[in-house]
């Protein structure tokens, strides 16, 4: 895999996005403008005498639009500062206890490793020890509160390389800044959907105001619509410069690559990620995930987060690759989970 390639290309696809979002917001408020215009001119001619736009007619729409979308900004980001800490602890992580757990002392090496390889700051390692499909998230808005936490799943599922694939991919978020910029875009995201609801409020009064608070919604919803989309792609790009991001830092592609795979094992049993996953419906942290459980249909793949598991690992191995068999670790020849592998030295690291 030529992980600078595939790095440079999700974030030159990410800038692209980016522009279109600015762009769709600016396409907003000029329909919201142009809405409110037209239904003016409607009701201007069923009415009796010649009435043409009243004065500050463009300023106000212009600036009770952009209050709107950059006032939801500011809410929604404003309530997602509470902290990766207490977000982990909000759908049930824990923080690792590498004391009395081999696989979680396991973890904390392996993030102090990739941590020292990246010249970045050591997060928080937590646990979500009731998930039994394998999983993983970061979360923090800076250095300061920053967390990766793991599923117990990841934990008893994952051989030590594909462990090391799943942590390098989490900290690559932190590393790229795709914490805070998923935050900004979902608070953006939800600014425009408050015009649509300004346009419901305004709508309700009735009478005239009936036509006026229509022509808002209608302008609100393409606008809101637009942005999810548009968040939407920008998330997936980012999980791209992750998964490229993973390969760079560990020089393995069947690290990340076995832990995509084992999920489609997971996938095709149903045991994840939608079942099991205990914490991990919470919607403050779907778009946070290693892998998400995505919707049916065409729309519903426009609004997914991620890319599909089958679309990463080809872009991982340069071709299709089957699911792999999922057991615990170590398992022995009747099934029954036995120890972690033993201390090997190959790769960047020498392995625990």
């Amino acid at each position: 895999m030529r992980f600078f390639d595939h790095q440079d290309a999700a974030r030159s696809e990410t800038r692209r996005l980016l522009l279109a979002f600015a762009l769709a917001v600016a396409l907003l408020v000029a329909a919201v403008h142009g809405a409110l215009a037209l239904a003016w001119q409607l009701l201007s001619a069923l009415l009796p005498g010649q009435r043409g736009f009243p004065t500050g007619f463009l300023a106000v729409n212009v600036g009770v639009t952009l209050l709107l979308v950059l006032g939801g900004w500011w809410i929604e980001t404003s309530n997602l500062r509470a902290g990766g800490v207490k977000l982990a602890q909000r759908i049930g992580a824990r923080e690792a206890r590498p004391s009395v757990s081999h696989a979680e002392q396991c973890l904390c090496n392996i993030l102090e490793e990739l941590c020292i390889a990246a010249n970045m700051p050591r997060p928080q390692a937590m646990v979500l020890a009731r998930t039994d499909a394998i999983n993983a998230f970061a979360a923090g808005w800076d250095e300061r509160d920053a967390v990766v936490a793991v599923t117990q799943g990841a934990l008893e599922l994952l051989t030590r390389e594909e462990l090391q694939g799943l942590v390098a991919h989490e900290l690559s978020h932190l590393h790229e800044g795709d914490t805070r910029l998923k935050m900004r875009l979902a608070g953006m995201v939800y600014g425009l959907e408050m015009v649509y609801g300004f346009g419901d409020t305004v709508r309700e009064r009735g009478g005239f105001a009936t036509v006026f608070g229509s022509a808002i919604m209608a302008a609100g919803f393409a606008g809101w619509l637009a942005g999810r989309v548009l968040k939407a792609a920008v998330s997936r790009q980012r999980e791209y410069l992750a998964d490229a991001r993973a390969v760079q830092w560990t020089r393995s592609r069947d690290g990340l690559g076995g832990v995509l795979r084992k999920v489609m094992t997971q996938q095709e049993d149903r045991q994840g990620p939608r079942a099991g996953r205990a914490g991990l419906g919470h919607p403050a942290v779907q778009h946070m995930l290693l892998v998400e459980a995505g919707g049916e249909g065409r729309l519903a793949q426009w609004l997914d987060s991620h890319p599909t598991l089958a679309q990463r690992v080809r872009r991982l191995y340069g071709r299709t690759m089957g699911p792999l068999a999922v057991a615990p670790v170590g398992a022995g020849a009747d099934g029954a989970a036995t120890h972690r592998a033993p201390p090997r030295t190959e790769g960047p690291f020498t392995l625990v």
